[in-house]
């Protein structure tokens, strides 16, 4: 199996995280071996292909449908995790499929879907990542039974989510410095907890009529009592019931300090044990019931913040064919830096635009929130010592290098900036996920699946 994406970002105008592209080659990988085990007589069967869903203009057909709910049930398989009836998946997978759909809709009509020149750049450094060349890896997902137009399209699933994110979201996301001073309050009173949480939830529109809120309150406080009386088990349910994108990976959100968590969460799981579920809480979002997982005390070191040196060439933007030019570019260096054939000080005194030239391109020691978001999050996904690939943003095409990273003390100025930084992400999740209902309320979507 690959390893993780040490990190490819923002190739034309978006990013891709190394997570997504981690899950991404994790899901083709595994499909094959639970596949190629069916027996002769479902391998021989090849059903005729037909319309299962219409999104606006477009289409998706049976064969797509069923090969992205074999990849899920075939990671569910590999993983020996058990799985909601196959007709349950299908539905869930279908209605992501819409909602993906949808969104590479609106990126085509505003100018932000990936060319092909950044799904190659994805996949290249995808690659690369992984101690392959472009070519060993395309010829290990065509011997895992995959084609590699299903990945590149999965890829470019990837860079159009991460953009329309950053165009929808990020950008019109506002942090006051009253909501600044009550999360460096939170931070204060409950940062010491970190929680371990599993969601379940099932969509509700904030304008959703009286019956519709009725019969879905129903429904979550039912899966309350099946999950509190022992008779279905938790992750059973978020895989049957959830409308969560994570729903067929069992809702889990990780380990999340307090202040990096909405409060209603917080308060729904402070007085719950490891294990134990919550009441139905209602979001903006919709209904959640929530399982405490475990929860831990952060070590002392939580009031510190991560600085990270880093270097980088800027080449101009501007343009498609500019931008083009300058990736190329700056591929070029990055080979002649792995082959020891130059070295990156040289090659940013010689041809960076930017100020930080003549210093070599270093940046010296960076604190969060620091640099524009497409750069910190190319930053932050490589570890010391590696370089990335060409990177977009706002001031052109960078080629980024960290050269090492430390912990610091806080001064109260870093505390705000660590502080803003935990809200902007917060703000931009909760403001793409009211973006991605009304993407998907304002869409024509015809139904299909249950035709013969």
């Amino acid at each position: 199996m690959f390893k993780r994406l040490a990190g490819y970002c923002r190739p034309g105008r978006g990013a891709v995280s190394s997570a997504g592209f981690a899950t991404l080659v994790a899901g083709f990988l595994l499909l094959s071996a639970p596949v190629q085990a069916q027996s002769g007589r479902e391998a021989r069967l090849e059903p005729l292909d037909r319309i299962v869903a219409v999104v606006n203009q477009d289409a998706i057909t049976l064969r797509e449908l069923d090969l992205r709910v074999g990849m899920i049930e075939a990671q569910a398989r590999q993983a020996g995790r058990p799985l909601p009836p196959h007709e349950a998946v299908r539905r869930q997978i279908l209605e992501q499929m819409i909602l993906m759909r949808a969104q590479q809709q609106h990126a085509a009509s505003i100018g932000v879907g990936p060319s092909e020149s950044d799904i190659d750049r994805a996949m290249a450094e995808i690659a690369q990542g992984n101690g392959l060349s472009l070519q060993q890896f395309i010829e290990r997902v065509r011997s895992e039974g995959f084609t590699v137009e299903a990945l590149r399209e999965q890829v470019a699933g990837e860079i159009t989510t991460i953009r329309l994110r950053e165009r929808e979201a990020s950008n019109r996301v506002t942090i006051s410095e009253a909501e600044v001073d009550a999360q460096l309050a939170r931070a204060g009173n409950a940062a010491a907890v970190e929680y371990e949480i599993a969601q379940l939830l099932i969509r509700l529109a904030p304008d959703a009529a009286p019956e519709v809120v009725k019969e879905k309150t129903a429904l979550a406080e039912d899966i309350v009592r099946r999950a509190r009386d022992g008779g279905s088990d938790f992750t059973d349910l978020v895989r049957e019931f959830s409308d969560a994108p994570d729903s067929m990976q069992g809702g889990s959100l990780g380990w999340r300090s307090a202040d990096r968590l909405p409060e209603l969460f917080v308060n729904a799981v402070a007085d719950l044990k490891p294990g134990e579920v919550s009441s139905v809480v209602r979001s903006p979002a919709g209904l959640h019931v929530l399982r405490l997982v475990d929860r831990r005390s952060e070590s002392p070191a939580a009031a510190t913040v991560t600085q990270t040196r880093a270097r980088h060439i800027l080449l101009p933007g501007g343009t498609p064919a500019v931008e083009a030019e300058s990736a190329r570019r700056l591929t070029e260096f990055r080979s002649s830096i792995a082959t020891g054939r130059a070295d990156f000080v040289s090659l940013a005194k010689q041809f960076s635009t930017d100020g930080s030239a003549s210093q070599g391109g270093d940046l010296g020691w960076l604190y969060p929130g620091e640099t524009v978001p497409e750069f910190e999050r190319a930053m932050n996904a490589l570890q010391p010592g590696e370089i990335s690939a060409p990177v977009q943003s706002p001031f052109g095409m960078h080629l980024i290098e960290v050269l090492e990273r430390r912990n610091d003390a806080s001064s109260p100025e870093r505390l705000r900036a660590a502080a803003r930084a935990v809200l902007r992400q917060q703000k931009t999740d909760e403001a793409f996920d009211q973006w991605l209902r009304e993407l998907r309320d304002r869409a024509y979507v015809e139904l299909r699946l249950e035709e013969p």
